[in-house]
């Protein structure tokens, strides 16, 4: 095999430092975990038997009851829907994502509305939008209180659905404090909320009842996986609907995840069959998973501030341009470096043109700054990025 499998292809390789895009692919894979998959690519098991495994380091590294690994954080989305819809009842899980006949309402608030939405849709559900924008907008200072969530709740309801983030954590406990006692399952959206790893344990400590990792960014697993973690019975639920049913009644012996009593019967396959995560990405993700777990924050942190200290220093003078580094402490995950610049999606589209692309984020370009995200940046590229901003700059 060709050293330069890309090249190989003829696609180009490109100097990330957007952060850790799905579009670009997600983290780099360090050695470790690349070699825990080609290993477990060699040999035979019970992907069941692999996933209760999964979910004895899944639970002592988040603190969860239980936890799967998914393909990724929107199949863990879907699949933590469809549980909620279903439970154990093997007849609903038969019908999805045809969900009428039953509980298939999903509260969301409208400050939670994303694309990702379509994940929830996905099993079926039904989504009912709740609360008002006011924070969004700037036009007050309320946020979701539990009189909103209260009288949206009828009969329907089967979940409630929230995307966190560092302004709306706090409102979390207020959302279980209403759902929890009506049994309603609290799905949470975390899938960009690594690091601080303290994020791992923290939204269950708050009350969620499923929650929703990529393992493919931050954690440096795999880029087609994800972790579904929370209530034991809920997490089991949605593994059976993900696994190969074509087994003998007679014969399958599942894992302790999956409980037969509550069944009461064998499902064929579920609406999470095409979500089914291999031996070498279940694998993978448990290394990294473990490997983020142990890493030193503020080592890694200060490591990252340094470089792109020098890729600041690197970049010089330029005219018009404004240059900070921002610590990990004021972006909540990892330092970056901002450029400021007027028309910064020209100079960002000069860079991606360049012979070798290079990728900047583009996340605040409407306040005239691109972003140098160091996650996903090779350090023996620190140098010729710089070279290639200065270059388009000059341009």
């Amino acid at each position: 095999m060709t050293q330069d499998i890309y090249a190989a292809l003829g696609v180009k390789r490109r100097i990330n430092a957007a952060g850790t895009l799905t579009r670009l692919g997600g983290a780099l894979m360090d050695d470790e975990v690349a070699a825990a998959m080609a290993a477990a690519a060699r040999a035979s098991v019970d992907i069941g038997e692999l996933q209760a495994a999964a979910s004895g380091t899944i639970s002592r590294v988040t603190g969860a009851q239980a936890g799967i690994v998914t393909t990724g954080a929107a199949a863990a989305l879907t699949l933590a829907a469809a549980a909620a819809m279903t439970r154990w009842d093997i007849a609903k899980m038969a019908a999805l994502p045809q969900a009428e006949g039953f509980a298939n309402e999903i509260l969301l608030p409208r400050t939670h509305y994303t694309g990702y939405a379509h994940a929830l849709r996905a099993s079926g559900a039904r989504i009912v939008d709740i609360g008002h924008n006011d924070r969004g907008t700037g036009a007050g200072v309320r946020g979701l209180e539990p009189w909103e969530i209260e009288s949206a709740i009828t009969p329907r309801t089967a979940a409630f659905s929230f995307s966190v983030n560092p302004g709306n954590a706090s409102d979390l406990a207020t959302v279980v404090s209403v759902c929890s006692p009506k049994n309603i399952p609290v799905i949470v959206d975390a899938a960009a909320q690594l690091p601080p790893k303290s994020n791992l344990r923290r939204f269950f400590e708050l009350g969620a009842d499923l929650v929703a990792f990529s393992g493919g960014k931050a954690i440096g697993g795999p880029q087609a996986s994800g972790i579904l973690a929370g209530r034991r019975d809920l997490v089991g639920a949605a593994l059976v609907q993900q696994l190969d049913m074509d087994v003998s009644p007679e014969t399958w012996a599942p894992p302790d995840l999956i409980d037969l009593k509550e069944m009461k019967g064998i499902p064929h396959h579920g609406l999470g069959r095409g979500f089914k995560a291999g031996k070498e990405e279940i694998v993978g993700l448990l290394v990294a998973l473990e490997r983020f777990a142990a890493a030193d924050d503020a080592a890694t942190n200060a490591a990252l501030e340094a470089r792109l200290e020098r890729i600041a220093q690197a970049l010089g003078d330029l005219p018009g341009v404004g240059k900070r580094v921002v610590s990990a402490r004021e972006t909540g995950r990892v330092p970056q470096l901002y450029l400021e610049i007027e028309n910064p999606l020209a100079l960002s589209r000069r860079l991606q043109a360049a012979a070798t692309p290079v990728h900047l984020s583009e996340r605040f370009a409407a306040q005239g700054i691109l972003i140098v995200d160091p996650q996903a940046l090779r350090p023996e590229d620190d140098a010729a990025l710089a070279d290639a901003v200065r270059k388009a700059l000059n341009a």
